[in-house]
Formats: C-alpha cells, structure tokens, sequence
C-alpha cells in the first residue's frame, strides 16, 4: 500500500551501480510477525499485514485486515508486543472486492496506520461506512483525533489521505477533491492546513500531486512526491520550506502515460530516493543528491521487461536505500544499498517464490532496521522487520 505503481531509461551521462561489485554480505535477522488479532483474521488471498512505518526505537506502525476485509490499524513495540485500535468512525462493513480512489485501490473499511514518530504521534487514515477517507492523529495515550483537508470532495473513494508525520508533529499527505484530483498538504501541530500543488499538476480524475508513506517528510519540513500531469505521466517533487516545491524528472524517464518518476522518500539531508520507468515500462531505482545529481541502480537479478526492474523504498539517515526488485519470474526480493552503492539482496525465507510473491521491504531507520510486508504462497500479506548485525 505504500505505492501504486511504479516506473523509468538510463542516459549515458548517468552511472549505473548495477555494473559496480555488490556489496560484500553483512549478517541480518529477520523477523514475521502478525498482530495479536490475527488469528480471527484473513488469511484469504491478499488479506493479511502490512507494516509501512518504523521508527527510531524499532517501533512499527501499520494495518491487517480481517476475515470479512475490514481493516485495523496496530502498533508493534521494539519488544514485538502489539496494541491494535481503531479510528472511532471507522467503517466495519465488509466490501466487495476493493474500495478505488483516484490514487489507486484500498482493501476496504476500517482505519490504516500509515506512519509514527519516534515520540509515538501516529497518523494514517479510516474509511468510513459511506467509503470515504479521513485522516486521523493517535497520541501514545490512544487518543484519537480525525480531520479532513479543507477543499476534500464528499463521495465514495474521495477524501483525506495523510501518509507521514515528522519529529514535531506535522502531517503530510494527499487530499481528493470533488472531481477526483489529489492536492497536497501539511497540518501543523496547532492543527493549520497548508495545501499545495506541484508544476505540471493534471486537473482530471487520478491526476495530480501524490506523497507516499512514512518516509517523505523530515524533522526540517522537506517533502517529496510525484505528480500526474495532464498526459498520465509521473515526474518526481520536491518542497523545501520558504522556497516551493520543485519538480524534477530522473533520466530515462518514459513519457507514456503510467511511466516516469516517481519520488518516494527523502532523507534529512535532502536527498531523495526512489524508481523511473523508462519507455519500455522497465523500472530502476535512484538517488537524487541535494545539487538535483542523480544515480540509477538496478539490483543484480532484476527483470528487463515491463513491470520488472528495481524499486527504490525508503532512504535513511546514513544514506541507505532499502527496496525490492522484481526478477523475469516476476517474483520480488528485497536489497539494501549502501550509501557507496553496494547492493545485498534478501528474501524472508517463508515468502512465496511464484509470480507477484515474495519479499517488499519499505521504510529503514537511523539503525538501519527495515520494515515490510511479504506474500506467502497462498499470497497472504505477512508483516517483517529485518535488522542488520
């Protein structure tokens, strides 16, 4: 749930890391877990546990659906102990199929915890009984406080949709307005809506400025994203604090609809991190550098046809990128890159190793401890946390 879809050629001015040795194996220890609930909960095919957030402490943030596709948000402590909760207004209907929003699909009613700050604020968002989004805030105490952006349309798959939330406090997201075009904002911890749009923003349903989850806001107000121009193309952003936001395309973006750049994480020091689909619709990871430089990568193994490739994650502190890439069988594992550009590949050893299983690493912190979700062979989505030795 932390993308949608993903995609990016590779210029000549540009290094392409897949050339470079890979990295030299480092030991790990990975983690599955599923919430306390969970045993009356789905394990029907793409049911199951997604955790998009962690934080400094190795806390873990995210949501699992249930039997009938009703969906709860939990918290995983450092000491794997879970505490689950639901936003008050949460939809507990069971939907058929999926509920779709101009952004893409979610699995159904209830509440998404979408990420956590190492003081324990979590955001997210609820579906309610009518399918529409609401953001909500949680306070360690289990306080929760909902909201909606100013301007939101009223109607099924519209509404708020907050995906990350910084060291003091401040929310970021998407909101749909009422025809279905995604505007982006920030909350304020005194509760003041900022909302924004990128260059090149389209004006059509599915169209306009997106951010993803857990990692695209830092502690100094950085924000990235990627924007849907009037063409269905992707280009990446990037908003600084009493400058704007910037937009940007990494090389070898395609210009189909569906390809292009898409942003998905920045660290406190500006750079950026994420995948360009190229015109072949092959996707490759990259790392933009705060002077707007940019590295492309493919992980060794990773598939060259369409809807295969290399997908960029999350980018701590240090400078390491965490994602996953998808081989010619269509199956994904996940890797690490070093800031030097090394790669190590892993895979959780019970994910699935058919087409569109296995393993989808999405947020690291400062310790360097990975949180994801990864499909097993009946493709139940189960939660991981690796950590690095």
């Amino acid at each position: 749930m932390k993308r949608i879809s993903f995609l990016m050629l590779i210029l000549l001015t540009c290094f392409v890391l897949a050339a470079l040795p890979q990295a030299a194996a480092s030991k790990y220890k990975i983690i599955t877990f599923d919430p306390t609930g969970y045993p009356g909960g789905g394990n029907a095919p793409y049911q199951g546990t997604q955790a998009p957030a962690i934080n400094a402490a190795g806390a873990i943030a995210g949501f699992y659906s249930d039997s009938v596709n009703v969906y709860h948000a939990f918290v995983r402590g450092p000491d794997g102990s879970f505490t689950e909760f639901d936003a008050p207004d949460a939809g507990t209907q069971s939907v058929a199929g999926f509920v779709p929003t101009p952004m893409g699909v979610l699995g159904g009613q209830g509440t998404y915890a979408t990420a956590m700050n190492d003081a324990g604020l979590i955001t997210g968002f609820y579906v309610d009984i009518s399918n529409m989004l609401h953001g909500f805030l949680r306070t360690p105490d289990g306080t929760i406080t909902e909201f909606d952006a100013p301007g939101v349309g009223h109607g099924y798959g519209l509404g708020t949709l907050p995906g990350n939330i910084n060291a003091g406090g401040t929310i970021a997201g998407n909101y749909f307005d009422g025809y279905g075009v995604a505007h982006g904002f920030l909350l304020s911890p005194s509760w003041k809506f900022t909302v924004f749009d990128a260059v090149n923003a389209g004006k059509g349903p599915g169209q306009g400025t997106f951010t993803g989850w857990a990692s695209c806001l830092t502690q100094t107000g950085l924000l990235t994203g990627w924007v849907i121009d009037a063409n269905d193309v992707a280009h990446g952003w990037l908003r600084v604090p009493g400058v704007g936001v910037t937009t940007f395309d990494a090389p070898g973006a395609g210009l189909a609809a569906g390809q292009g750049t898409y942003s998905w994480s920045v660290d406190v020091g500006g750079q950026l991190t994420g995948e360009v689909m190229d015109k072949l619709g092959v996707m490759h990871g990259f790392v933009r550098d705060v002077n707007g430089g940019f590295r492309l990568f493919d992980a060794r193994g990773a598939g060259k046809a369409a809807g295969q490739g290399t997908v960029a994650e999350g980018i701590n502190m240090h400078g390491v990128v965490v994602g996953n890439f998808v081989n010619v069988y269509g199956v994904q594992r996940g890797y690490k890159r070093s800031w030097g550009g090394g790669i190590q590949r892993f895979s959780v050893k019970a994910a699935g190793q058919g087409a569109g299983q296995g393993t989808i690493p999405l947020t690291n912190n400062a310790a360097g401890q990975t949180t994801g979700s990864y499909f097993d062979d009946n493709f139940v989505i189960h939660g991981f946390v690796i950590s690095w030795q």
